[in-house]
């Protein structure tokens, strides 16, 4: 049953919340293995909840859950920024590593509050862009990024031998 996103907080993820973000990562890497069984395992999740402790503590790896009585969607994201390097600006960059709405939530703007809270976070620490990757089999995951103003900025290619 869908809920209505007015009773949904937009927050960071805590310790509690780790058993349901388990649940989004299992629907997340799903959807890569219909997509891509040759690269993503049947029925694994992308963190141990050790991994997810350590990335919810660290303030340079912010995740942010959709959530009201649960957890309804999340992003996890990562500060980027490339000092010193010889050829790239030193900008400051928000990547949005994952993120995922409960399949049952899904369409029902649950995912464009969690992605307009990332910008939000994004603006009030000084980032330059915000940036992710999306797997071409992923086409909802695409038209939703592109629904939302993203653009290509690169394109991974590959070739099976």
């Amino acid at each position: 049953m869908k809920k209505s996103i007015s009773t949904m907080i937009i927050r960071f993820a805590e310790e509690k919340d780790i058993e349901q973000i388990n649940k989004l990562l299992v629907q997340v890497n799903s959807i890569h293995h219909r997509g891509l069984p040759d690269l993503f395992k049947s029925g694994k999740k992308k963190y141990t909840d050790e991994e997810l402790r350590k990335i919810m503590s660290d303030c340079d790896t912010p995740v942010l859950v959709a959530a009201d009585d649960r957890v309804l969607g999340y992003a996890f994201c990562i500060f980027q920024q490339h000092r010193d390097s010889h050829i790239l600006t030193d900008i400051k960059t928000l990547y949005i590593d994952d993120l995922c709405v409960d399949e049952g939530q899904r369409g029902n703007g649950v995912g464009k509050v969690i992605y307009d809270a990332v910008v939000r976070l994004a603006k009030e620490q000084g980032c330059y862009n915000v940036t992710l990757n999306v797997w071409c089999c992923n086409e909802p995951a695409m038209a939703f990024y592109e629904k939302c103003g993203l653009k290509p900025q690169k394109v991974g290619m590959e070739i099976i031998l």
